[in-house]
């Protein structure tokens, strides 16, 4: 192994072994070996005025017909993350067949709830309506996030208020928080949420209906940031009311692990993009 890969594999190391911040993840992009043909094609198309309300577009480099698509929301607490930081995130699943659309979104202390799921909402307008162009099949629309980009991902697929639960075929959830009331006061989703004129507006196990699209809920074992139950909780929800939601508990994955196990130097540690990709390739056949 040559010295430059010994360097990055310990700076990997280090990465993972550290609790990082979701934050801090755009150096992962330059330890991170890429993921082959695939091409960035758009790089902060406007869906908005604000400076935020941006979108970057990924894509396999050679592909024919027009391809599902994945919007992918980063997650960072509702008061961090770049689109940047994610196309390690992006050319991974674009490997895989997809179009993948990363949103920027407005954050706390700019904006509170529920100005981050409006942002949502219109960027998957944006995507309904300008990804054709770019080679993606707006019939075939899946949303994705982890974490915070996990709720916002699951609202607009669950709550119908937003406008575009029915352009979206599939979603899939990273240790989202989908039912995870009280908030600790002062936290991170009080700060967010707390607004709100009724707090189960932002839980999105509220929403759990019968005719949801298919939901692959994936969480790790060890994550004490959002505990495993909320995705269960939320699979309960739809499942009783007989949905369609499957959850995917990996052993020994931290809440960051999870979606460290996109990139190519942790996919041994549990089989994310794997299980991610061949569901929406499944669900969005």
């Amino acid at each position: 192994m040559s010295r430059r890969s010994l360097l990055s594999t310990a700076a990997l190391s280090s990465f993972a072994a550290a609790c990082t911040p979701l934050g801090a993840l755009n150096g992962l992009n330059r330890l991170t070996p890429g993921d082959g043909g695939v091409r960035q094609i758009v790089d902060g198309a406007a869906y908005g005025s604000d400076a935020r309300q941006k979108v970057d577009v990924w894509a396999p480099r050679h592909s024919k017909g027009p391809l599902p698509v994945i919007i992918f929301f980063y997650g960072g607490s509702w008061n961090s993350g770049l689109r940047d930081g994610y196309a390690f995130a992006a050319r991974a699943l674009a490997a895989r067949g997809f179009v993948v659309v990363v949103p920027d979104y407005r954050l706390v202390p700019q904006v509170r709830w529920p100005a981050f799921v409006e942002d949502g909402a219109a960027a998957v307008r944006w995507t309904t309506a300008s990804i054709a162009a770019h080679g993606g099949d707006p019939a075939r629309i899946a949303v994705m996030g982890h974490s915070a980009g996990a709720h916002i991902a699951m609202l607009l697929t669950l709550d119908r208020k937003w406008g575009v639960a029915d352009r979206i075929k599939a979603t899939v959830g990273l240790a989202g928080p989908y039912d995870f009331l009280p908030f600790t006061a002062g936290g991170a989703a009080d700060a967010a949420l707390g607004n709100a004129t009724d707090l189960a507006d932002t839980q999105p196990v509220h929403f759990a209906r019968k005719d949801a699209p298919p939901l692959l809920l994936l969480h790790g074992d060890k994550d004490t940031t959002v505990l495993p139950r909320n995705s269960q909780r939320l699979a309960n929800a739809v499942g009783d009311l007989g949905g369609h939601a499957e959850v995917k508990l990996y052993p020994g994955v931290t809440h960051v692990g999870i979606l460290l196990g996109l990139s190519k130097p942790f996919r041994g540690k549990a089989p994310v993009l794997v299980d991610a990709s061949n569901f929406l390739l499944k669900t969005l056949a």
